[in-house]
């Protein structure tokens, strides 16, 4: 299983979620362009020297990024997704993709991955931080594979 940010902005959120990849044993993919330099301090303060136990890999594009991660079903989180991701069955092969905290993915992006999940909020918000979605998706994937570490 992978974590996956499509052009993420904030270098916070970037480094939360290396040190959720970190903790948890589970890769994650960087799609570019970023919205910060990658060698900006901020990302190395979040992850802290977690950075160190996750493996990253950098894809220039989305294209690229598909073509990284061959036939691994590519899961879609995104607010505007009819199903839940609670009642979605996970297959450890997946990649969890989240989109850039400004705008998701677009259109031609969301229609190329192979499903679409959301994850319950309350009416009145309008999403969360990206960091928080991913290791609430993550946790629910691995422990529906049974793939959750210790």
């Amino acid at each position: 299983m992978r974590i996956a940010l499509y052009e993420p902005e904030i270098a916070g959120n970037v480094g939360a979620v290396l040190r959720l990849g970190a903790c948890l044993g589970v890769a994650v993919d960087l799609i570019e362009p970023l919205g910060f330099a990658w060698d900006d301090r901020r990302v190395r303060r979040t992850a802290m020297d977690y950075i160190d136990h996750v493996a990253v890999a950098r894809h220039a594009d989305f294209a690229a990024f598909r073509a990284a991660t061959g036939s691994a079903r590519t899961i879609l989180f995104t607010t505007k997704a009819a199903q839940s991701a609670y009642d979605f069955a996970f297959a450890p092969g997946d990649v969890l993709l989240f989109g850039k905290e400004s705008a998701g993915v677009p259109a031609d992006v969301a229609d190329r991955c192979d499903m679409a999940l959301k994850l319950p909020i309350m009416a009145e918000v309008r999403s969360m931080n990206l960091a928080t979605a991913a290791a609430l998706a993550l946790g629910e994937a691995l422990r529906q594979t049974a793939s959750l570490p210790g």
